[in-house]
């Protein structure tokens, strides 16, 4: 009966021990991904407005979903692209970087899996693209060409509304792309001099107004005659 007892206990450690041994959920909440939000973000300009990103971290051991972003690594592929500023409280922000014409850059939300013994990284992503208006610029396929070619004996210059058209006496172009993509040239003849349009569907006075296709091609005439 005496040995049997001792038995008993010495089961009664072993498997108290063995419990304690066991992962505590709490203590290894492991980290199985990081979502950034939002996914994927437009800037209509080069000198649009910074965005703001969160990332989220779902756990395991207990599950749950939380704001992490003041615990991840934020970082892009095109450092050149993109301005990277963390505020607390608020989240990542982001936003064109000085002198940037155009493009396309990820970014990137990194963080460990957490505190189960695990050394694996995991990334979360989004997408941020810039537009703009040059040829090579991930709008491109809206961008319509409107080209002034100033003629005639006489001198003087044209400007447009939108700006993009400055031709002081020889033939300039601009990129136009919707909801910009309505014209107004506006010539300025020299002393004694007139201005003629060609080929403008909306001329008025030393006015044309021009809707610029998107992906099209325009070719305005301003003639100038000494009087």
């Amino acid at each position: 009966m005496k040995w049997r007892n001792v038995g008993l206990a010495m089961g009664v450690v072993v498997a108290l021990g063995a419990a304690l041994s066991l992962p505590s959920c709490g203590h290894d909440q492991k980290l199985v991904s990081i979502t950034v939000s939002p996914s994927t973000v437009t800037y209509l300009s080069p000198t649009a407005a910074p965005a703001v990103f969160k990332a989220y971290g779902t756990y395991i051991h207990p599950p749950e979903t939380k704001d992490i972003s003041g615990q991840v690594s934020w970082a892009t592929d095109v450092p050149d692209l993109l301005s990277l500023s963390y505020q607390a409280g608020t989240g990542e922000v982001v936003g064109p970087a000085q002198n940037v014409i155009c493009g396309i850059a990820d970014l990137s939300a990194t963080g460990s899996e957490g505190t189960g013994g695990s050394g694996n990284i995991l990334v979360g992503y989004a997408t941020l693209t810039i537009d703009g208006t040059g040829p090579n610029c991930p709008g491109a396929a809206t961008n319509g060409e409107l080209v002034v070619t100033p003629a005639g004996t006489g001198t003087g210059t044209v400007s447009s509304s939108p700006p993009g058209i400055n031709c002081p006496g020889t033939a300039c172009g601009a990129l136009f792309s919707p909801p910009n993509n309505i014209v107004v040239l506006t010539a300025t003849p020299a002393a004694n001099t007139t201005i003629a349009w060609t080929d403008c569907p909306s001329p008025n006075g030393n006015q044309c107004t021009v809707t610029v296709p998107a992906g099209g091609f325009v070719n305005i005439i301003a003639t100038f005659t000494p009087q």
